[in-house]
């Protein structure tokens, strides 16, 4: 039934400033935004080889009910060095939700709360490495 990573979606209450956060962080430009003309209240990042993507989203727009602190899943990221990606998000205004945690099998997970309240988990996965070497 589940086929694969569609969109991860972040809320914010500064699109400006997730704008150009999640642009520095990412080293690319949003290739999408709604509505095309004036302030975005949605834009979306296609991220890595895979290009999946990432989604800002106005605070605005969040399901009735929706957690504003961190809290609920945590969608981790594949990265190649978990503690070089969590130092710079530290340095980039994030802060630590869970730390690096070592886990068996070569797996090592980490996670930060981003600026504008959103979880954002890090993951060293070998597996991810496997399978995107043969796609």
């Amino acid at each position: 039934m589940l086929r694969g990573l569609a969109t991860v979606s972040y809320f914010t209450d500064d699109m400006s400033a997730a704008r150009a956060w999640y642009t520095e962080l990412l080293g690319i430009a949003p290739y999408f935004a709604l509505p095309v003309d004036g302030p975005p209240a949605y834009l979306e990042f296609r991220v890595g080889p895979h290009e999946d993507e990432l989604g800002i989203i106005d605070r605005r727009y969040a399901p009735p009910g929706a957690s504003h602190p961190p809290g609920g899943a945590v969608v981790f990221w594949h990265v190649d060095d978990v503690e070089s990606a969590v130092e710079r998000l530290v340095k980039m205004g994030a802060t630590i939700h869970e730390p690096i945690t070592p886990r068996s099998a070569g797996f090592v997970t980490a996670s930060v709360v981003d600026p504008f309240g959103n979880v954002l988990g890090v993951m060293f996965n070998p597996h991810w490495k496997e399978i995107s070497a043969r796609v």
